[in-house]
């Protein structure tokens, strides 16, 4: 594995039948979607890791959810990934069934700056 390329996420094989690699930008995405998306209380050596949005699934979606997962998502983005990226914003908007997360931030490593969106499906 090369010096800036990463595991993918989630793991699988790539064609060659090896571990399938990503390079630093979706390594950093893929970051982002682990710290949403994971519940806290999942990892086992991590119990407090994560945003727990999933658990917010059987809430009816609204303005109101929508402002406090905003909230919580620059949290919990700020507390587990603050030495990779410096979150400049978090835009939450619900539509329908789906929560749409925007994340924009910076990549310490180089100072880009990169805007990222997210789709949560929900029931409401």
């Amino acid at each position: 594995m090369n010096r800036n390329e990463y595991f993918d996420f989630p793991y699988h094989l790539d064609g060659r039948g090896r571990t399938a690699e990503t390079g630093d930008d979706d390594h950093v995405r893929d970051l982002i979607r682990q710290v949403l998306f994971t519940n806290p209380g999942e990892r086992v050596n991590r119990p407090d890791f994560g945003c727990g949005i999933a658990q917010l699934v059987f809430m009816p979606n609204s303005d109101a959810l929508a402002g406090a997962t905003q909230f919580l998502v620059q949290g919990a983005l700020t507390r587990w990934l603050d030495d990779v990226i410096l979150v400049r914003s978090v835009d939450v908007a619900a539509q329908d069934n789906t929560l749409s997360i925007g994340v924009s931030y910076v990549k310490r490593s180089t100072g880009e700056e990169r805007d990222e969106r997210f789709l949560a499906p929900w029931k409401s």
